[in-house]
Formats: structure tokens, C-alpha cells, sequence
């Protein structure tokens, strides 16, 4: 049986890539095609000769400034070739699921959420993009004609998988799709936890708007309790202009000095709305408590009381009121790092085998009768 996994673009490593790569274990004899990859981004998890991309990669800028060209890429996604292929995996957050498959194949879409900037996060996306300002009234004229392929791209699909129960809901909202939940990939067993806890608190990731690092830093400001923030992004800049100096801005960190910031912080921080939450998870693994907005997939990971708290309000207000009232000693590391268990990669990987083994016993007879099993 032949199996080709599909990934929106290899030009970083983040949350998706993780889903990616664990697919790639699974199948690990299946080529992967994106519509962009940057080897320098991507590092040596993929090996570079499965990689197949578009001829978005020639087009100038297309790896920095890779949104001039949304408007090309569902037909560049389309272009990928596919029809040899008896399963297709996408791994998708927007151009993906535009893939081209032969009826006699099935196309199953991993889906870390409905197209953020089409649906979600429509009217955000355009105000948060670092673009001169005639640009930004153009890029508004494409997005429902975009939006349609989305939804058109969507009805092909033959299964879907939803990363969280919140994107469940967005995809039966949006694609009036159903799916079933398998939640992503994280390397628990990596994480471990300290002897002797640090005085810090610890927030990190890519650093953009929707984060809502902002609010972490504008609530740290008034406490002046010390803040440690990893990552890097377009939004660095500006965030470390806003910050006093109990805030320190880490930059890009390997993975052994991200284990040791978990291990060591007071809390993790997660103010943002994210669709499962990877970080969260990874700081839960370390037996650290995790202070979340109480949306999105915070509210499918973490247990109040138990494994952190939420903050009710997305504002700085609310959540320098749970600062002031937490209590890190409360917390039972061992029973935060068993919690965070169930979320591991052989969870993942053991989930999404059996669900696609169960689906080519159970498909309809013409969708497999030219599968080599």
C-alpha cells in the first residue's frame, strides 16, 4: 500500500512539524511534498531526499515573505503529484487539503485547525502582518475568494483528524465536516523533573501577535516578579521595548536548555488561545504548573488545581490577579508530569496507526480495489 504525506510548507519548526515528523516514523517509506521548504529551517529531522515542493520555492523572497503569495498556493498545492498514491496524509493548517488525489485513493486530513487567517482569526490576520499599509487594504480583496477554495478543498477530504476538540468544533463550524480527535505529538519523556525549582516564571514560543505575549509582559511590568520568555519571532522587537528589566528575552533556545527553563520556572505561562497547546504540555512534562487564558486547548490539557490555573479574562488584569494569588507549593510535580503523559509521542503514533489500519479495512470496496495491501 503506497502512502504519501502532505505538509503545508517545512520553513520552521513548530507544533506541525512535530505532527510531521511522527508521521514520518509511522510511514516511514512515504516521499513528503510541501508547497516551500528551507532546509536551514527545517534542520535534519526530514530527510531532504523524501522532500518534494512546488515551484513556489524559485519565486523570489517566497521562504521570508512567503504570504505575497497566498494567492498562488492552492493551485500550487493542487500541482503536487499525487494520482500513484492509494493513501494521501495531509498535515494541514491552511494549503494543504488542497492537494489533488485519483478517486481510487483516500485522502485523510490531519487538521491542526481550519485556515487561522480565513476563518478564526479573519479579521486579526491582516492588521498583525508586518506590511506597508496600501498592502494591507489589497490583501482583504483575495481573502473570500480564498475562503472558498478552503471550504471547496474541505468537502474533498474523505476523513478528518482534529488536533483538539476546539478544532473539532471549527472544523464541523467552517467545512460542516465531522471529524475524531487525536491530540498531537509530545516528546514527554524528554522532560524531567528539578530537584530544586528556580524564582522565575517561563513563557515562550514564536513570538507573534496572537500569542498575546504583550499581556504576560504588561502584567510582569506592574508585579515586578521575573519573567523569562524563549523564542523568537516578528514580534521580539517590539515586546522588548515594552519590557522592564525583571523580563529577559532568551532568543531561539536548543532543546537541552529549553528542558532545564521547564524543569526550573515557578510556572509556564500560556495567555494565548491555542489551538492544543505543545508548550504547555512540554512544561507539565517538566512537573511545572501552567497558568493559562481559559480557552482553546488549555482547557483540554490542563487540570485546575492539579496540573495549573486559568485566568478568565484575556487581559493583564486577570491574569496579575492569579499571579498574586498563586501558590507553586501546592503543586504536585510527580502528578503534573503523569498527567502530561497521555499526551506523548507513542500515544500519537499508536493512535494514528490504528485509526488508518481500521479505515482501509472498512472503506467502501471501489475506494481500495487497486490498493497493493
Amino acid at each position: 500500500m503506497s502512502i504519501a504525506l502532505v505538509h503545508d510548507y517545512l520553513i520552521q519548526l513548530g507544533g506541525a512539524e512535530k505532527v510531521l515528523s511522527s508521521l514520518e516514523r509511522v510511514y516511514a517509506n512515504s516521499p513528503i511534498f510541501v508547497l516551500l521548504y528551507n532546509k536551514n529551517k527545517a534542520g535534519d529531522i526530514f530527510p531532504e531526499h523524501k522532500i518534494h515542493s512546488t515551484w513556489l520555492q524559485y519565486l523570489p523572497l517566497s521562504h521570508r515573505n512567503y504570504q505575497w503569495y497566498l494567492t498562488l498556493m492552492p493551485w500550487a498545492a493542487s500541482r503536487h503529484r499525487l494520482k500513484n498514491y492509494d493513501i494521501v496524509i495531509s498535515s494541514a493548517s491552511s494549503f494543504a487539503k488542497n492537494i489533488q488525489v485519483s478517486e481510487d485513493s483516500l485522502h485523510i486530513c490531519y487538521c491542526h485547525t481550519p485556515t487561522r487567517f480565513l476563518w478564526h482569526d479573519a479579521d486579526s490576520y491582516v492588521e498583525e502582518l508586518n506590511y506597508p499599509r496600501f498592502i494591507k487594504k489589497i490583501i482583504p480583496l483575495f481573502l473570500p475568494r480564498l475562503r472558498h477554495l478552503d471550504f471547496l478543498a474541505a468537502q474533498k477530504i474523505d476523513y478528518f483528524i482534529a488536533n483538539s476538540r476546539v478544532v473539532q468544533e471549527r472544523i464541523k463550524k467552517y467545512y460542516q465536516r465531522d471529524s475524531v480527535v487525536i491530540y498531537p505529538p509530545v516528546n514527554t519523556d524528554f522532560f524531567a523533573i528539578s530537584n530544586q525549582p528556580g524564582n522565575y516564571y517561563l513563557a515562550g514560543g514564536r513570538l507573534v501577535a496572537y500569542k498575546k505575549y504583550d499581556l504576560a509582559i504588561r502584567a510582569f511590568n506592574k508585579l515586578g516578579l521575573p519573567l523569562k520568555i524563549f523564542g523568537d519571532g516578528p514580534e521580539r522587537q517590539r515586546l522588548q521595548k515594552m519590557a522592564f528589566k525583571n523580563i529577559e528575552f532568551l532568543g531561539p533556545v536548543d532543546d537541552q536548555i529549553k528542558k532545564n527553563l521547564y524543569a526550573d520556572c515557578l510556572a509556564y505561562l500560556n495567555p494565548q488561545v491555542e489551538d492544543f497547546g505543545i508548550t504547555a504540555v512540554e512544561a507539565m512534562a517538566s512537573g511545572r504548573p501552567v497558568i493559562a487564558f481559559a480557552a482553546g486547548g488549555a482547557l483540554e490539557t490542563i487540570i485546575p488545581g492539579q496540573t495549573g490555573e486559568f485566568f478568565e479574562e484575556q487581559t493583564w488584569e486577570s491574569l496579575a490577579y492569579r499571579l498574586l494569588r498563586f501558590q507553586p507549593e501546592k503543586y504536585r510535580p510527580a502528578l503534573i508530569k503523569d498527567h502530561a503523559s497521555q499526551f506523548s509521542t507513542k500515544r500519537f503514533e499508536e493512535q494514528i496507526k490504528n485509526y488508518i489500519a481500521n479505515l482501509t479495512q472498512n472503506i467502501p470496496q471501489q475506494k481500495i480495489f487497486s490498493m497493493k495491501i
